[in-house]
């Protein structure tokens, strides 16, 4: 049996590289989703509407990457 390493590096990696980048680009969205509290606490209402466009742009790229990784491992998509 032969076992390409180089592949299972390169597969590893970039499962990581992508794993941290979703939960910081997540962790991101709720900061966002903090400011719109804040605001709404203190009503300063530029840093509302900053807070929920990060938000919103943050969650959209994370259902975009999950719906991403379905798209790749269910076959009857291609």
């Amino acid at each position: 049996m032969d076992l390409d390493w180089t592949a299972l590096g390169e597969v590893t990696a970039v499962s990581i590289g992508v794993t941290v980048a979703v939960v910081v680009v997540f962790a991101l969205g709720v900061l966002g989703i903090s400011q719109v509290e804040t605001a709404r606490e203190t009503d300063s209402g530029g840093t509302h509407v900053l807070g929920l466009a990060q938000a919103g742009i943050c969650f959209l790229a994370c259902a975009a990457v999950v719906a991403y990784g379905i798209y790749l491992i269910v076959p009857q998509f291609h």
